[in-house]
């Protein structure tokens, strides 16, 4: 292997970094003076790609500084990488062991980096990410409500729901107010808003969450769902197809959507009723349609052209 790979665990204090074919290995304190001093060191080797393990947030910063310095930065799912290193006998858990194998495993399968995203798009994607949360706590608190007998307790609960809907009418609010700053963002709302089935809080998902829709192929946004279908094989032997890994976020609203559509957009119904028809699990229905819509999605922003009924 010729090309150079970088692999860094990312844990609360520092960062422990592996690169690949060499075997270096090293740390930095994980604050703005170590992520500067690991740029610095890693720039002149020219890494075909840099890998830090999700971890919560911890790996913001250090995803934002590298990648701000020209580095190739991919951020690898943790659950693949711990089933990549059982895969290579590794039961030993350390950090210097963990940045080999993210290193490993970024060699092996090759990942895309994703540019980082330019701070108005950063935004964005934060006011989106605080309204699901805030959506959720509102329903936590209903629920609360519906176990609640003692008048006191559900004035409480009703006090603390009006001020989360308060909450997020104001994020509604800005949302409104950074799509109407944006006219890229605008059109890009207007041309996903076009497909029956698909609102404004769909399409300003997409927008924050998969800026890649448009720009890859069906089988490539899929993945980047986590829409994409996958089968366990072994020998003669082949087991049921599943979904799993991508962007949650961006998978949960497809799904939201695509209940939507599958009733009232007129090609995703009768896609939706001939897969029932045919024998399809619900599930496996809504699965489809989903997958269907978001092939849609993505080649309208291709070709930005808006839904035409057929």
């Amino acid at each position: 292997m010729d090309q150079v790979i970088v692999g860094i665990d990312v844990s609360k204090d520092r960062l422990d970094v592996h690169v690949l074919p060499a075997g270096d290995a090293f740390a930095v304190a994980r604050n703005g003076e170590g992520v500067a001093e690991l740029a610095a060191r890693l720039l002149p080797l020219q890494p075909l790609a840099v890998g830090i393990e999700a971890t919560g947030g911890f790996e913001s910063i250090v995803a934002a500084g590298l990648a701000g310095a020209s580095l190739p930065v991919v951020v690898v799912n943790p659950a693949q990488v711990r089933a990549f290193a059982q895969a290579l006998g590794r039961r030993a858990k350390t950090d210097p062991i963990d940045a080999m194998v993210i290193a490993r495993f970024v060699a092996a399968t090759a990942p895309q980096p994703r540019p980082l995203p330019e701070a108005a798009q950063q935004l964005l994607a934060d006011l989106v990410a605080r309204r699901r949360q805030i959506v959720q706590m509102i329903a936590s608190e209903r629920q609360r409500a519906q176990r609640r007998t003692e008048p006191r307790l559900r004035r409480s609960i009703q006090r603390l729901v009006a001020a989360l809907e308060k909450e997020l009418a104001e994020l509604d609010r800005e949302i409104d107010d950074q799509m109407r700053g944006s006219p890229a963002w605008r059109a890009a709302e207007d041309l996903l808003r076009s497909v029956p089935g698909v609102g404004p809080v769909v399409a300003r998902t997409l927008i924050a969450e998969l800026p890649e829709l448009g720009k890859l192929s069906r089988r490539e946004i899929a993945a980047l769902a986590g829409l994409a279908p996958w089968t366990r094989q072994s020998g003669r032997w082949r087991g049921r197809s599943f979904i799993g890994g991508g962007r949650v976020a961006v998978r949960t609203i497809l799904f939201n959507a695509a209940m939507v559509a599958g009733r009232f957009n007129p090609e995703l119904k009768a896609f939706r009723d001939r897969l029932i028809q045919g024998g399809k699990p619900k599930i496996v229905a809504l699965i489809a349609v989903a997958r269907k819509l978001l092939t849609i999605l993505n080649a309208i922003l291709r070709d930005q052209k808006p839904w035409q009924t057929a």
